[in-house]
């Protein structure tokens, strides 16, 4: 498919309750913070407020429900990637306590801050992708509102 005729679907299918909605393109986009449903149009007006709909396709991207889901996400990829740091660079050098937490603190903010915002949008290119959230049928958005 060309580009042109991508954008022609990502525009049918704005805001449409039919029609595939393929789940890693839009995971992926998603992640790159970029509309699910074109991957061109930008997510996020600022760090974590997501655009109303995206400027290039018109998605309605403002019903989403991200919710808890993204923090937690961070919150175990970050946890678990840091601990095993930690525990190998502990295993192999003997460092005071102090120089720990001049080490993993800063590690786990940058780490935290850098996967939230990728995190967030997969989470809302997911709900895209399957009809959740208000990303479905009329009677989807009646429930979750």
């Amino acid at each position: 498919m060309t580009g042109i005729t991508m954008q022609a679907d990502a525009e049918t299918r704005a805001n449409s309750a039919e029609g595939a909605r393929p789940l890693w393109p839009a995971l992926v986009a998603g992640f790159r913070c970029r509309c699910p449903n074109c991957g061109e149009g930008k997510l996020f007006r600022s760090y974590l407020r997501s655009v109303d709909d995206c400027s290039v396709c018109g998605q309605e991207i403002h019903h989403h429900r991200a919710d808890d889901l993204p923090p937690y996400l961070t919150i175990f990829i970050v946890g678990h990637i840091v601990v095993a740091l930690f525990m190998g660079v502990e295993a192999s050098y003997e460092l005071s306590m102090w120089t720990h937490l001049a080490m993993w603190v800063p590690v786990t903010l940058v780490m935290s801050l850098a996967l939230l915002q990728p995190l967030k949008g997969a989470t809302i290119g997911l709900q895209w992708s399957l009809r959740l959230g208000g990303f479905g049928t009329e009677d989807d958005a009646d429930r979750v509102g």
